[in-house]
């Protein structure tokens, strides 16, 4: 399997800490996000990683360098990071994803690392890994799902009233519904749009992909400095 790492964004939100270094390179609890992406991602299931970069992309390479890996890291550069939106940079990633299962990671996640297991683990071969949340609003993606956890709506649109939850940012497809995905992805890539809209296509297309419930693992975007700072008090209780 291939799992797929999004970190091409300017994360303009997070400003003056992202002037000179890109979102998943910020710390936390003194250990950089994409750090924590990548040592949760070591497991035997996984073989290989690919990471969109772009803005400040040759930080992400360096600090990549140091790290003792058990896969290989391929790079795609996401050379219109500042004027895309990630549907762009997930479409890029496409060529070297070819006949693969894949996991796609947001880079600007903070999570509990048996979220991945959970992932890999689950019976269903599409998954989309989400929490329950009773404080959704409408920054959130959010996603609702039938009696059976199969998901008929995502995105930001999505009424807080039908909301099941919130999307955590990683999802797991099987071979040919990636291949699906990103033959929707091509067709929507010029769109300023997130990746969750292809999503609702491929299901809308008949595609089933399934909720899965990870309330039992801490997990939080990170967006804002409030949002940082939250992130270093889940830390602890992720490694408590």
């Amino acid at each position: 399997m291939t799992a797929v790492i999004l970190a091409a964004g300017i994360a303009s939100r997070l400003r003056p800490l992202t002037d000179h270094l890109p979102k998943t390179l910020l710390s936390v609890a003194d250990r950089p996000l994409l750090q924590r992406i990548l040592e949760a991602l070591s497991v035997p299931q996984i073989h290989r990683v690919v990471i969109v970069v772009g803005y400040r992309h040759e930080k992400i390479r360096a600090f990549v360098e140091t790290l003792e890996l058990p896969f290989p890291v391929v790079y795609v550069h996401n050379n219109l990071f500042a004027e895309t939106n990630n549907n762009y940079s997930l479409w890029l990633a496409a060529p070297e994803c070819a006949g693969q299962d894949i996991l796609i990671l947001d880079s600007d996640i903070l999570f509990h690392p048996g979220i991945i297991s959970h992932v890999l683990r689950a019976s269903p071969r599409n998954v989309l890994a989400f929490r329950p949340d009773d404080h959704l609003t409408e920054e959130e993606i959010k996603v609702v799902l039938d009696k059976d956890n199969r998901i008929t709506g995502i995105g930001k649109e999505v009424s807080i009233a039908s909301a099941s939850g919130e999307s955590i940012g990683i999802e797991r497809f099987c071979l040919k519904t990636a291949t699906a995905l990103f033959r929707i992805l091509r067709d929507r890539k010029d769109r300023n749009e997130f990746y969750e809209a292809s999503f609702q296509q491929l299901i809308d297309s008949g595609m089933t992909v399934y909720g899965l419930n990870c309330e039992s693992y801490p997990s939080m975007e990170i967006d804002t400095p409030e949002d940082l700072r939250e992130a270093e008090t889940l830390a602890m209780r992720i490694h408590a």
